[in-house]
C-alpha cells in the first residue's frame, strides 16, 4: 500500500463555475486546498491527479443522448434551451462544462478504483459529491454524478456491496436513483425534510424499487432547524446499524457542507464541530464494516469562505490520520489570502466553539412527540424492516 490516504486534486477543477451570481462559487474549492496546504495536511496525504472520466465512465451512469446534450451545450452554452436540464438558473451552460465536469467524476473514480485496489485504506475528492445529477438531466448545481459513477465503477470492478452514505442538507436524490433497483448498493441519506427543502424528495418510504431491492434505499427526513445534537443521534440511530446488517465492503460519504446554520440556502443548524464529529463517525464506521475502505466526497455548502473550506479540511485531515484539532488556530497566511480573494474576513480557528458535540444515544429511550424523534422512527419503521432489523 503506497500510502494511507490519497487526496483527489487537479487545479482545473475550479473550472467548475456556473457564473459570478451563482452559489456554488468556486471559490470554496480553492480556499479548501490552500487551507489544506496551509495546515500541512498535503504532507500527510498523496496529492493525485486523475484523468477526467472518458464516455464509456460515464455511460456508467448516464444516458448517451445526454452526454452528448452536455457537450454540445459545453461547446455552444448559448444553444442550451433547458432540456437535459441545461441552460437553467440552477444549471446555467458554460464553456468547458463537459471537461470540468468529467474532471470531477474522474477524480472520484479515480479516488474508488485506489481504494478498491488496495493502493490506499482512504481516499478524499471535495470537489466531488454532486449528488443530484440524474442518468439523464442535470439538477441542482450537478451535471454528471461522480458520485454515483464511483459506485458503478466499484461495482463494475467486482464489489459486491457498496454503501453509500449521504449527510447533505439535500437529499441524495441522484445517487438514490442511479441504484433504485439494484440490491448490490445501500443508499443512505440524511437531509432537510422534502416539505421545505429542493428536491421534494427523500421520504421515509423511499426504500428501494420493489423486489430484490427493497429496503437498499433509506432516508431519513430531518426538520428544519434542527441542531447539532438532533443530527448527531438522528445519524447513530439509523447508519451504524444499518452498516452491521449491510456489511459493505466500500464505503461511500458525501459530506455536503450546507447543513450548517450559517449555510444561505437551507434550514439546518448544524455547527462545524459537528460536522467534524460526524466525518470522525465515518472513518470509524469504515474501519468496523468495510475493512477501512473509505471514499469521501464533498458536496454541497454556500458559506465559501467560513464554513467550507474548514469543514473539508478536517475531512481531508481524518482521512490521512491527522484529524485537526478543533482549537487549532488557522494560519495568517490563510486568512490574508481570503480577504485578498474575497474581500470577507476569515475565521480564526478550526471550531465553531461547541466540540466536543453531546447527543443523547436513541438506544437510551425516544420521546414520541419530539419532532426529530418521530422523524427518525418514520425512518425505521419504514426501512429498517425490509432489512430484517428492528424498527
Amino acid at each position: 500500500m503506497s500510502g494511507r490516504a490519497q487526496l483527489m486534486w487537479d487545479e482545473a477543477v475550479t473550472g467548475y463555475d456556473f457564473g459570478p451570481d451563482h452559489p456554488m462559487d468556486p471559490v470554496r474549492l480553492a480556499l479548501t486546498r490552500s487551507l489544506v496546504g496551509a495546515l500541512g495536511l498535503d504532507r500527510e496525504v498523496e496529492v493525485v491527479a486523475a484523468k477526467p472520466a472518458g464516455e464509456s465512465t460515464l455511460r456508467l451512469v448516464h444516458r448517451e443522448d445526454y452526454v452528448e446534450a452536455v457537450k454540445a451545450a459545453s461547446a455552444d452554452p448559448a444553444s442550451a434551451d433547458g432540456s437535459y436540464g441545461l441552460g437553467t438558473p440552477d444549471d446555467p451552460a458554460f464553456a468547458g462544462m463537459h471537461e470540468v465536469s468529467a474532471l470531477i467524476a474522474g477524480q472520484s473514480v479515480g479516488a474508488a478504483e485506489a481504494v478498491w485496489r488496495g493502493e490506499v485504506l482512504h481516499a478524499v475528492n471535495f470537489a466531488g459529491g454532486l449528488h443530484h445529477a440524474m442518468p439523464g438531466a442535470a439538477s441542482g448545481f450537478c451535471i454528471y454524478n461522480d458520485a454515483a459513477l464511483a459506485i458503478a465503477r466499484l461495482l463494475e470492478l467486482g464489489a459486491e456491496r457498496v454503501a453509500y452514505v449521504d449527510v447533505d442538507v439535500h437529499h441524495g436524490d441522484g445517487v438514490q436513483a442511479a441504484f433504485w433497483d439494484d440490491p448490490r448498493v445501500l443508499t443512505i441519506s440524511l437531509h432537510e425534510h422534502p416539505r421545505t427543502l429542493f428536491p421534494q424528495t427523500g421520504w421515509p418510504e423511499e426504500t428501494g424499487a420493489d423486489g430484490p431491492a427493497e429496503g437498499s434505499a433509506v432516508n431519513v427526513a430531518l426538520p428544519a432547524g434542527t441542531g447539532d445534537a438532533g443530527w448527531l443521534r438522528a445519524f447513530h440511530a439509523v447508519v451504524p446499524e444499518l452498516l452491521a446488517e449491510f456489511g459493505p465492503q466500500v464505503l461511500v460519504t458525501q459530506h455536503g457542507a450546507d447543513t450548517h446554520f450559517e449555510d444561505p440556502l437551507a434550514h439546518l443548524a448544524v455547527s462545524l464541530d459537528a460536522q467534524r464529529a460526524v466525518q470522525v463517525a465515518c472513518h470509524d464506521l469504515a474501519h468496523t464494516y468495510a475493512d477501512g475502505r473509505w471514499v469521501a466526497l464533498g458536496g454541497g455548502g454556500y458559506a465559501v469562505v467560513d464554513v467550507v473550506p474548514r469543514s473539508w479540511s478536517h475531512l481531508v485531515g481524518i482521512a490521512a490520520g491527522h484529524e485537526v484539532a478543533p482549537e487549532t488556530v488557522i494560519p495568517e497566511s490563510w486568512r490574508q489570502e481570503v480577504f485578498a480573494r474575497t474581500r470577507q474576513l476569515a475565521p480564526t480557528r478550526m471550531t465553531d466553539g461547541r466540540w466536543p458535540v453531546a447527543y443523547h444515544e436513541w438506544e437510551s429511550g425516544y420521546d414520541p412527540a419530539d419532532r426529530l424523534d418521530q422523524a427518525v422512527l418514520a425512518t425505521r419503521r419504514a426501512a429498517f424492516p425490509l432489512r430484517g432489523l428492528l424498527a
